[in-house]
């Protein structure tokens, strides 16, 4: 009988969530090893030179990087499908989950969560208010005016719930942990896609593990995680203490 596929990667990471989403949407039993960035072992070195978070583990295969680990799943995995089965609507789901993975994900998480929660929970430095600032008045609402002209007023991105919409509001929740006062009344369409979109099945099952772990101090998420019936692995590349990779952030 096959094992679990292995997620590597904290509930916490809208990157790990949009991995999660998916596996959840697909049915596809699996395991996780919750390991908040930045906390991996050497062992997580050696699976992933960039010390990133999610890896994927599925048998004998070790996949990296979110986006490719969505590829991989849908492909290996093809039922039901997360891509539109037109070329141009495939690619619009792409490049949207590239967007998130990119713009919202520096907008998002390096410059406001990461300052917000990360750098307080993880590193224990105080936010940069300038950047908090920055962010907050300008950055934001670029990225709230480019969603609101893309997104619908109902239903999914592209008709059907793809990549596109999974990746897009996986990030929306980063900044809900952050408490980061979304103005509903100057952007409704976005606030009406996220709050059904993370409504859905494969974002509320995710839901109680994600408000546990932020409750709980990091040396603690395994342990209470696994009280609380989450999937959690045996084995575990997780560390007792935090420490950057190669990459800058």
């Amino acid at each position: 009988m096959k094992q679990p596929a292995l997620v590597i990667g904290s509930y916490l990471s809208p990157y790990v969530r949009k991995v999660l989403a998916v596996l959840e949407f697909k049915g596809i039993p699996y395991q996780i090893d919750p390991i908040v960035p930045f906390f991996g072992n050497d062992a997580f070195t050696e699976l992933n030179p960039a010390r990133r978070i999610p890896v994927l583990i599925d048998g004998d295969n070790t996949v990296l990087d979110s986006s490719v680990i969505i590829e991989y799943l849908n492909e290996q995995y093809p039922e039901p499908p997360l891509l539109p089965t037109a070329a141009a609507d495939r690619a619009r789901a792409r490049w949207l989950e590239e967007y998130a993975d990119s713009v919202m994900g520096e907008v998002f998480i390096w410059r406001y969560y990461n300052q917000v929660v990360i750098n307080r929970f993880v590193w224990g430095n105080s936010p940069d208010e300038a950047v908090l600032r920055q962010t907050a008045e300008q950055d934001l609402p670029q990225v709230f005016d480019f969603l609101e002209s893309q997104l619908p007023e109902t239903g999914a991105v592209l008709g059907a719930l793809s990549t596109a919409d999974i990746a897009l509001a996986s990030f929306f929740r980063n900044l809900q942990f952050a408490r980061y006062p979304f103005d509903e009344a100057r952007w409704p369409r976005t606030a009406a896609f996220v709050t059904r979109t993370l409504a859905l099945p494969c974002f509320s099952a995710l839901r109680p593990y994600e408000e546990l772990c932020m409750r709980t101090a990091i040396p603690q998420h395994r342990e209470a995680l696994q009280d609380a019936g989450a999937p959690i692995s045996a084995q575990s590349y997780g560390s007792e203490r935090p420490r950057k990779g190669i990459l800058s952030v």
